[in-house]
């Protein structure tokens, strides 16, 4: 059984005391989107440091038709926060590239930009950027390398969807925001509408090995396997010497 409870205790201390040996005094810069992943590893970050230490950073593509559920968000939390819209970096950068870019390049080029904005308001404020991905979207792949999957620190990785929505109500947060329908923000589609099956299935196998459909089973194990590398250490080459 999933104690929430202890989970969510043992998190802002694990938050506190990386802080305390990676950074003691900066402050967590935390990219919201307006759903439950940023939502809850927010509120973690203002229940481990403080409000004032923790920074929002709302990163529209042009317009955002739900970018009044990070609003919500951050002022629930009563955190400060900035909205930089990247959609002139991003044309800016197609513009510039010399061949039209493929369909997956074009997908994560906004994810990209969005960590390296994180990463320019956080060298400008004393920060560490927080990772707010979740076990069940890293298990088959659904995160962009260097992109959302990059950040210092990484509260919810080892944490289901179902896990993450649980300790988010402890935290107090709006329903709203755990229970919104997740979308990848980036096609238009829902986050099951890509992968092809639930986050409950998920989940449920991930924890349980139990899995009634043998074609979502397989379509998972796959996207396990292909995807892994990017869970893992860059490989590097150690010369004989």
């Amino acid at each position: 059984m999933f104690d929430a409870e202890k989970v969510k205790k043992d998190c802002i201390e694990w938050i506190r005391d990386f802080f305390e040996k990676n950074g003691n005094g900066c402050n967590a810069v935390v990219g919201i989107s307006g759903g439950k992943d940023s939502s809850v590893v927010a509120a973690l970050c203002v229940e481990a440091l403080g409000k004032d230490r923790v920074i929002g950073v709302l990163m529209p593509n042009g317009v955002q038709p739900d970018i009044d559920m990070a609003e919500l968000l951050v002022k629930h939390l009563g955190i400060r926060y900035y909205v930089i819209n990247i959609k002139d970096a991003t044309e800016g950068l197609i513009k510039s590239i010399p061949f039209e870019l493929g369909t997956q390049s074009m997908t994560n080029l906004p994810p990209r930009i969005r960590m390296t904005t994180l990463y320019a308001v956080s060298q400008s404020h004393n920060g560490r950027v927080a990772n707010t991905c979740n076990l069940s979207e890293d298990w088959v792949g659904y995160s962009t390398r260097y992109g959302d999957s990059a950040g210092d620190f990484s509260p919810c990785s080892h944490l289901t969807v179902q896990e993450v929505k649980a300790i988010g109500r402890l935290l107090g947060l709006p329903q709203v925001l755990i229970d919104k329908v997740p979308t990848d923000g980036l096609c238009g589609k829902t986050d099951e509408d890509n992968l092809g099956f639930t986050y409950a299935e998920l989940d449920r196998y991930i924890r349980e090995g139990k899995i009634e459909d043998a074609e979502k089973k397989a379509r998972i194990d796959r996207l396990h396997k292909i995807n892994r590398f990017k869970l893992e250490v860059m490989p590097s080459f150690v010369p004989d010497i």
